[in-house]
């Protein structure tokens, strides 16, 4: 039971200290934009035709 007495106040500061970066991840703006970075993961920077072929295709 007396390492309750270091366990409790760890815990506190963890649960603060997890509080305190999700607060400061709002206020800068992390959570504006929450479906642009799964477009731009699978968006086609060029078009199909502007692609070189590359060297290991197997096609000679």
């Amino acid at each position: 039971m007396e390492v309750l007495v270091f366990l409790v106040p760890l815990a506190l500061t963890l649960g603060a200290l997890g509080l305190a970066g999700f607060l400061w991840s709002l206020k800068n703006g992390q959570y504006d934009d929450l479906e642009g970075a799964g477009w731009r993961a699978i968006a086609d920077d060029e078009p199909a035709s502007e692609r070189a072929p590359s060297a290991g295709s197997g096609r000679h």
